[in-house]
């Protein structure tokens, strides 16, 4: 015969069980996907750091900071197209910075290294960690899209 006070207590067991058992949120999938071997072939160290490792590079060392012809910033990692140059701006803070991605471009997730909360960038293709965005930007969004220069590739239009 089975009390009530025992019966309780295996219904929070199977619970906790069942907790337990339960697999934990996919990932997230991407249609660029490579192994790790292969992404280390694909970049360079640095490209690999930043996108694959969520790296940052150092301030003011991307050749990308004095980009300023039409045109459009890809993914380093996939291709993908980014932001439109004509959402770049001059942001002071050493990196490629923008108040607006291309439509789908980018995924945003919480980002809660450093003992603080952020918001990371990365690439809706392949995944590649590209930056963080914040909300100290210039209007029409108000946003600043500050981008590791090493996770993108410019690609001028043509003519």
């Amino acid at each position: 015969m089975v009390d009530r006070r025992q019966f309780l207590g295996s219904l929070s067991l199977a619970a906790l069980a069942a907790t337990i058992a339960r697999p934990a949120s996919a990932a997230p999938t991407f249609e660029v996907v490579h192994s790790d071997a292969e992404w280390r072939k694909l970049l360079s160290a640095g490209q690999y750091a930043v996108l694959r490792e969520a790296d940052t590079e150092r301030p003011f060392t991307s050749p990308l900071l004095e980009e300023h012809r039409k045109g459009v910033f890809a993914c380093a990692g996939c291709g993908r197209d980014l932001f439109d140059s004509a959402t770049k701006f001059d942001s002071g803070t050493g990196w490629p910075s923008f108040w607006k991605p291309l439509p789908g471009a980018v995924i945003e997730t919480t980002d809660r290294s450093f003992g603080m909360a952020r918001t990371a960038v990365s690439c809706s293709r392949c995944g590649g960690h590209l930056g963080h965005v914040f909300d100290d930007g210039p209007q029409p969004t108000g946003l600043r899209y500050c981008m590791n220069g090493l996770a993108l590739a410019f690609r001028p239009l043509a003519g």
